[in-house]
């Protein structure tokens, strides 16, 4: 299909805009236009390639949200190695770098680029004629991972470098990071899913990264700032690092903006100086700073040592603690319910701030440490961003103190507080009800695989709980438009698609309300293998312990985590609301009671049957009241094997579970006499 030449000059406008934008948002923190402007462009650019396939090429902004998901990562062997750097903790070293700077150059003072050490994940982009086309993990320093549909996802780094004259090649290394603000967002997005949190941006970053699937690499918030060049070709080299890096702003590739030029040891000083006052207020974390001789021939000069350049060298920042007074011990209440001890300290300054509080993670953290009111304590930044106490001066403890005591109430709402066996959590158990868990519950419950309210996103849910219009997911049946119209951002047609999309809610599933409920440990399988045995709320209810066992694949924590929750009268109080406000599914006959002849049993099928298909096997089991699983666990009782079986015979096998053959299986199912 030919092209006409008009939508090619509005592609290339577009495109070009949106980088731009894509450059003002991510890279200089400075947006000129609202994310809904934004969204038109982009909506624009997406219908035109769709359109006319033929335009699309791997440099489009539409290409940033995800490939399919690959089953491991190609190895890709660096141009040049990509080497670590000497530390240093002390002065002493610092000036003993300098000494043999001088020395080896022959000079009386040396220039320094000077920037600080990010705490991410070390990155190599590789850019042909301008064109990004590859990139890759640091690996062992010699061989990395092909991560480049991961990182093509990351909007601070160009797909296209924007510059007439253009390098042939040039290799840009530099530190994948995640900035703290984005970090604390990705992590209540986490909890609100009631997926992992994140311990600290380093790790969220790494994570990101090493994604399988780049579709959630594309979800993460991460950032990108350039340190060196490790390859240039068909292009003039810079005389030093300073104009290099320069060099790579003019292509608008992302440096960090804290860097400097210095001279001599005293300007190492005066940066770590001015750098250890800024730690703190920057928006992604530094554990140091990092010295390299600014000209790129004295570089050369000074050439590697074992697996490190001679001409740099990082100085870390001092692990920084300080000692204060526990005055209380609180109890916090996060999203996912759990009940988190945090002490209130007498304040202290502790890297660069004043700590109030700290956080003491869970009860037995508190009794391996035996933190006590009154005691005097080591408190730490945690990751320089959560404080923490480190330990307890036992010396300084005063008499007639007591020991933790981790409530067995809900300090927020009410309701019970459970430890699960084996866990390290004490949980509030008012999913529906509790305060602190709202934004979170209510996130999910309309998720798109629970209730599936349309358009109701994070910011409404806040905005709806923050100005109390809500109080707990059966109150969003009770909006109407002259409520919705008065929020901010929401103009009457919006206002009126969410009332619509709401009552389009009201008709739904057994299987999705049940795991709308957020129910601890009941994902989407378990809320359908409740569903399906029970067919029926009410019954479901009513269950107990023992009843809840006899659902496949449903063991004793599961089992007591569905009964808690449904035993909490603040939880059935808000059910009864939502039925009464019309949500409602189709429910037939509870299947636990029927005596079938394959009840309770669980089959796992591998290889191939001669005289029937798996599918077909499959209805067989489960109309004979059996379950069918995909992979293999001590409560499966049978696995059933066919012609070519793959592992899940040798895993059946190591377990101990019982193997039948196509002979044996049939007589199962009474096919055979």
């Amino acid at each position: 299909m030919k092209i006409p030449s008009d939508v090619l000059e509005e592609v290339k406008h577009l495109r070009h805009n949106i980088e731009t934008h894509n450059y003002n948002y991510y890279v200089i923190d400075a947006p000129t236009i609202s994310d809904a402007e934004y969204d038109l462009l982009f909506q624009k650019l997406s219908q035109f390639e769709e359109q006319y396939p033929n335009l699309i090429t791997p440099d489009s902004p539409t290409q940033r949200i995800g490939a399919p998901a690959l089953s491991t990562f190609k190895e890709v062997q660096h141009r040049t190695p990509m080497l670590s750097l000497n530390n240093a903790f002390d002065e002493k070293t610092v000036s003993e770098f300098d000494r043999r700077m001088r020395e080896g150059l022959q000079v009386e003072i040396v220039t320094y680029s000077v920037e600080p050490k990010l705490d991410g994940a070390a990155m190599s982009l590789i850019y042909e004629n301008g064109i990004f086309v590859q990139a890759a993990t640091r690996g062992d320093g010699t061989t990395g991972e092909d991560v480049t549909e991961n990182i093509r996802t990351v909007r601070a780094i160009p797909l296209k470098l924007s510059r007439e004259k253009l390098p042939k090649l040039i290799e840009v290394r530099g530190e994948i990071h995640m900035r703290k603000a984005d970090f604390i967002r990705l992590n209540q997005q986490q909890e609100a899913k009631g997926e992992k949190v994140f311990v600290n941006p380093r790790n969220a970053a790494a994570g990101s990264v090493r994604q399988l699937d780049s579709k959630v690499t594309a979800q993460r918030p991460l950032s990108f700032f350039a340190y060196a060049v490790g390859k240039l070709e068909g292009f003039p080299s810079p005389e030093t690092h300073k104009e290099m890096m320069d060099f790579l702003v003019d292509l608008r590739i992302p440096v960090c903006p804290v860097r400097d030029r210095v001279e001599g040891l005293e300007g190492l000083r005066h940066y770590f100086d001015r750098l250890s006052a800024l730690r703190t207020s920057l928006p992604y974390d530094i554990d140091g700073v990092v010295y390299k001789v600014d000209n790129l021939q004295q570089q050369k000069i000074l050439g590697f040592v074992s697996r490190a350049p001679r001409f740099a060298l990082a100085q870390k920042f001092p692990a920084e603690e300080a000692l204060t007074l526990v005055e209380a011990i609180d109890i916090q209440v996060g999203r996912t319910g759990a009940l988190t001890p945090v002490a209130r300290l007498k304040p202290v300054f502790v890297g660069g701030v004043t700590v109030t509080n700290a956080t003491l993670h869970n009860e037995d953290e508190v009794h391996r440490k035996d933190v006590r009111v009154r005691d005097t304590v080591r408190v730490r930044r945690a990751g320089d961003v959560i404080p923490e106490v480190a330990g307890v001066m036992r010396n300084h403890r005063p008499e007639n103190t007591t020991p933790f005591i981790m409530p067995q109430i809900c300090p927020v709402c009410g309701s019970r507080a459970v430890r699960e066996e084996e866990a390290s959590a004490t949980r509030c158990t008012g999913g529906l009800y509790c305060a602190a868990q709202l934004k979170g519950a209510i996130f999910h419950f309309a998720s798109r695989r629970a209730i599936n309210i349309d358009g109701l996103g994070e910011k409404l849910i806040e905005q709806l709980i923050d100005q109390e219009i809500i109080r707990s997911v059966a109150d969003l049946y009770d909006l109407n438009l002259s409520i919705l119209i008065k929020l901010e951002r929401m103009a009457e047609k919006s206002a009126q698609n969410t009332l619509d999309a709401i009552k389009k809610s009201k008709t739904t599933t057994l299987e999705r309300f049940i795991y709308a409920l957020g129910i601890r440990n009941v994902g989407e399988a378990t809320a359908k293998d409740l569903a399906d045995t029970f067919c029926n709320l009410d019954l479901l209810m009513k269950a107990d312990e023992e009843t809840l066992q006899k659902v496949p694949e449903i063991g004793p924590i599961v089992a007591k985590n569905v009964l808690v929750f449904f035993a909490e009268p603040h939880n059935r109080h808000i059910i009864k609301r939502l039925r009464l406000s019309g949500l409602s599914w189709e429910e037939g006959v509870e299947k636990i009671s029927e005596e079938l002849p394959l009840t309770g049993l669980t089959f796992v099928l591998t290889g191939t049957l001669s005289r029937m298909t798996r599918e077909e096997a499959k209805e067989h089991i489960t109309d004979l009241g059996g379950r069918v699983s995909g992979s293999v666990s001590k409560k499966t009782t049978y696995v059933v094997v066919g012609a070519d079986p793959g592992s899940k015979r040798d895993k059946a096998e190591t377990l101990g579970v019982t193997i039948l053959d196509e002979k044996a299986f049939f007589r199962l199912l009474n096919q055979e006499k």
